[in-house]
């Protein structure tokens, strides 16, 4: 069965080009042209990933990306004509997998697609913990075979310390691993993230202790 793909696109000729391109590759593709109506698609259908422009009629990429990642871990790359970095990080702080700036070429697009659904498809080597399984190579998370949704920070949060048990990490050096040496901001962006985690996935409510005055760690 082929894969399926949603694209949310109001620019015509751009939709036309991108499903032509999509279609060579043997997906099946559902276009729609404004917010609303992706909404109520995504409501009531499920697809093997989405692609989703941030400047909408109706309702905005980013309220549509937010109900995406409330519902489960479809891969999702936005498209936009806005570069800028604050853009970026946004987005992927809110769950999207990919970004593409306009004006794009289609064939990085179908190459970014294939990447995608092959690591959806192809999960890779995973930690188990419980009822809890995380997929390195495919970024999932599932509980009890239920998918979890994580920002992109949020997985590798949780990977890091999940290949790290036992072991005691302060903020500096969370920040310095997981968000790397040239991030900046405050330190309290730790702790909303491991608030975030805990309150996503029932291990860490009991599995992801505080360290009172050092720091953070994960316990099997």
């Amino acid at each position: 069965m082929n894969k399926k793909i949603l694209l949310v696109e109001d620019e015509t000729k751009l939709s036309e080009v991108m499903t032509l391109y999509l279609k060579k590759e043997n997906y099946d593709v559902v276009s729609v042209s404004d917010g609303r109506t992706a909404e109520d698609i995504i409501n009531n259908n499920t697809f093997d990933l989405i692609i989703l422009d941030i400047m909408l009629p109706g309702k905005d990429g980013w309220a549509l990306l937010r109900k995406i990642k409330s519902l489960g871990n479809t891969p999702v790359i936005l498209t936009t004509a806005r570069g800028e970095e604050d853009d970026r990080i946004f987005g992927l702080e809110l769950g999207a997998d990919d970004y593409m700036v306009k004006p794009i070429s289609m064939r990085e697009l179908v190459l970014r697609v294939n990447l995608r659904i092959n690591a959806k498809a192809n999960p890779g080597k995973s930690l188990n913990f419980n009822n809890l399984t995380i997929h390195e190579e495919s970024r999932e998370v599932l509980e009890n075979n239920k998918p979890i949704s994580l920002t992109p920070k949020e997985f590798d949060l949780l990977l890091f310390l999940s290949k790290n048990t036992g072991q005691v990490f302060n903020r500096e050096q969370l920040l310095n691993t997981v968000w790397g040496y040239d991030f900046i901001g405050d330190s309290r962006t730790v702790d909303t993230h491991i608030k975030k985690l805990r309150e996503k996935i029932k291990f860490c409510e009991t599995h992801l202790l505080t360290v009172w005055g050092v720091g953070y760690k994960l316990v099997p």
